[in-house]
C-alpha cells in the first residue's frame, strides 16, 4: 500500500492577530467590518465575527448514561473561517477615522533582565501601521 504524502508547512505568521479589527476586502461579505475571533496560521485562515455566516443542521443528542448532557437540535448559524488575504487591518488615524492599512514590522531595542539580575540589550519586533506610522 502506498504511503500518503504529507506536506508540513513551516509555522507562518499572519499580518493580523486575534482581537484585531479588520475590514473584509474580497468575497461575499466585502466591506464588512469585524473583530478577529480565531486565527489558524498553518491554513492561513481567520474567523471574523459577523462575517461568512454558515448554517449547520444539528440533531438532538439524548443524555448518555455516563454524561448528563443534552443538546437541542435545529439550524445553528456560526462564523466560518476566511482566507487571511481577504481581510485588511483597520486603525484609527489622527482625525479619529478608521482607515485600512498594511502592516510593517520594526525591531526595537529593549533592556532585558536575566534571572540573576544582570541587564542586557535585546530586540523585540513590533507591528507598525503603514498609513499612520504608529505602533499597533
Amino acid at each position: 500500500m502506498a504511503e500518503k504524502k504529507t506536506t508540513t508547512r513551516a509555522q507562518t505568521k499572519l499580518h493580523v492577530i486575534k482581537g484585531d479589527r479588520v475590514k473584509v476586502i474580497a468575497g461575499k461579505d466585502k466591506g464588512a467590518v469585524g473583530e478577529i475571533i480565531a486565527v489558524d496560521p498553518n491554513r492561513q485562515r481567520v474567523t471574523v465575527s459577523g462575517v461568512n455566516i454558515v448554517k449547520r443542521h444539528l440533531r438532538d443528542t439524548s443524555a448518555q448514561p455516563q454524561g448528563r448532557q443534552t443538546t437541542k437540535g435545529g439550524i445553528v448559524s456560526s462564523e466560518a473561517p476566511i482566507h487571511a488575504s481577504n481581510v485588511q487591518l483597520l486603525v484609527k488615524n489622527a482625525d479619529g477615522d478608521e482607515v485600512v492599512t498594511r502592516v510593517a514590522y520594526e525591531r526595537q531595542e529593549v533592556t532585558k533582565r536575566r534571572p540573576n539580575g544582570e541587564e542586557y540589550k535585546g530586540y523585540r519586533s513590533v507591528r507598525i501601521a503603514r498609513k499612520t506610522g504608529e505602533e499597533i
